[in-house]
């Protein structure tokens, strides 16, 4: 949600922003380290003292500052402006962005006077007349930083919650002579882009929103999406124009996919690279880089770590894993390959395995380009299979294959290939 909250305020005034954390919540600074400014709340004692912390992190020279709160993802860079406008336009020391809720539980309620804001209570200091106010405080605040500076120590503690609340401010600034004004809402679906996340049902809502958003933004630019309400598309992938996404796909985290590529019915892309012209069938594909023309699936599983050339396929129940795979290469059905180097053109037969870890530590095996490995090969690593070598079916495999040679038998010996005899026509 932050990320969303993030984009918006960095669109909105072309500056980082300044995130308020607690020591429950610090593992924000190292995710948004590269995208953001940090204050620390050491004791969570309401959004009155956060924004204190915030304060006195910010440079002198500042003079004016937006609020906004992590938990509205699809908060719109337009709504932070207008808030921002509206309190520069009358002169106000505050500015707030009001919503209108059905259900308005869990948010503060706006009180008026001839139009103006004169305060906000929250939930738990409500009365039962209170409770029944809609128009609800959304989060969205702009100030005049000299004004918040003056003004923020008049805060007192709630005599419900021993919290400081921001919204109190308001009160204080109808006493101070400047009362907070509010920004009308032009349309019905800003009460959406301002609603906060409270709960997993609200969340629940919110991803819908933003992956209806994201799937009319790729339908518009050439992408087939053929179910949209069972794909899931993250919002950092990248898709090129005429790729296909059918049903029940997942692409997620910083996924690219190139033109004319199609990902079919039970795939999950998680931060991978997807060549142009591939299929990708009812497979999971993880952090790993996949060349152009090349068939993976069905059922085929390309754990982190792997490159995999042009036009390879990987088919049936295939794993691999930290593997670089040659162009045209194939790998066809119930075969494991780890810690491998894998030429180019090699047939790698059912049942392949490399068996790369020997109790304590991992080992590499390497494929020479042409090799053609017999079904129910077992490659014990570390090994080197070499350039044109063949292992005959069920072998066993401990020790190096020269280029060329045949390996066969349990364990395997090394033989010379019989040579290809042509029949008379």
């Amino acid at each position: 949600m932050l990320a969303w909250v993030i984009d918006a305020a960095r669109e909105a005034t072309d500056a980082p922003p300044l995130i308020v954390y607690s020591p429950a919540t610090a593992q924000v600074c190292e995710v948004f380290a590269d995208e953001a400014d940090f204050a620390l709340q050491q004791e969570p004692r309401g959004t009155g003292d956060a924004l204190r912390a915030g304060l006195a992190a910010l440079p002198p020279e500042i003079a004016e500052i937006a609020v906004l709160s992590g938990d509205a993802p699809l908060i719109d860079p337009e709504a932070i402006l207008a808030t921002l406008e509206r309190r520069r336009a009358v002169d106000a020391g505050m500015a707030l962005a009001p919503i209108v809720l059905d259900d308005p539980t869990d948010y503060g309620r706006l009180v008026l006077d001839d139009g103006r804001v004169v305060r906000i209570v929250e939930e738990k200091d409500a009365t039962s007349d209170e409770r029944d106010i809609r128009l609800v405080n959304a989060g969205l605040y702009a100030f005049e930083t000299d004004w918040l500076r003056r003004l923020l120590p008049r805060l007192t503690p709630s005599p419900v919650s021993g919290e400081l609340y921001l919204t109190q401010l308001v009160e204080i600034a109808a006493d101070d002579g400047r009362p907070a004004v509010a920004v009308e809402l032009d349309e019905e679906d800003d009460n959406w882009a301002l609603a906060g996340v409270n709960d997993r049902a609200e969340l629940g809502e919110v991803e819908a929103i933003l992956q209806s958003a994201i799937h009319d933004d790729w339908l518009r630019n050439g992408v087939t999406i053929r179910d949209p309400e069972s794909t899931v598309i993250e919002a950092f992938v990248e898709l090129a124009e005429d790729v296909t996404v059918e049903p029940h796909v997942i692409l997620r985290g910083d996924t690219r996919i190139g033109r004319d590529t199609v990902i079919r019915a039970g795939s999950q892309i998680i931060d991978s690279d997807i060549g142009e012209r591939c299929t990708v069938w009812a497979s999971m594909v993880e952090q790993s880089v996949v060349g152009d023309d090349v068939r993976i699936g069905p059922f085929s599983h390309l754990r982190p770590g792997c490159e995999v050339g042009d036009g390879a396929e990987i088919g049936n129940f295939a794993e691999m894993k930290n593997v670089r795979f040659g162009a045209r290469s194939k790998q066809h059905h119930f075969s494991y390959l780890g810690d491998a180097e894998i030429g180019h053109d090699v047939n790698v037969g059912a049942g392949t395995i490399t068996a790369n870890y020997d109790g304590r530590a991992k080992h590499r095996t390497v494929i020479g380009d042409r090799a053609f490995i017999g079904s129910d090969t077992i490659l014990r690593a570390p090994i080197t299979v070499g350039e044109d070598a063949v292992t005959g079916a069920g072998s066993v495999v401990t020790r190096d294959v020269p280029p060329g040679m045949l390996a066969v038998g349990v364990p395997a010996r090394i033989r010379q290939k019989k040579p290809a005899v042509a029949a008379d026509s």
